[in-house]
């Protein structure tokens, strides 16, 4: 059950944080793909600088969202650079 809540919380990070940087999603796969690995790094800056969200759904879908956020910011610089 862990698993399908994990799959869902990326969907949603992943959703939302298309919306708030590029103006549209990317796909259900995509999305959850960006959410997941947005989860991670989310994870990994919260970590790295001592903030607790106090876990529990909410705190999880916050830090996917700002992972997923940082990862598409990351991306597009990236890109603008290429």
């Amino acid at each position: 059950m862990d698993f399908i809540w994990f799959i869902f919380i990326g969907l949603v990070a992943g959703a939302l944080a298309g919306q708030l940087v590029q103006g549209g999603g990317f796909g259900v796969l995509g999305d959850i793909v960006i959410g997941i690995i947005g989860a991670l790094l989310g994870g990994f800056l919260f970590n790295t600088f001592g903030i607790s969200t106090g876990g529990g759904l909410i705190g999880s879908l916050i830090v996917a969202t700002i992972g997923a956020v940082v990862l598409l910011y990351g991306i597009r610089l990236v890109n603008r650079t290429s």
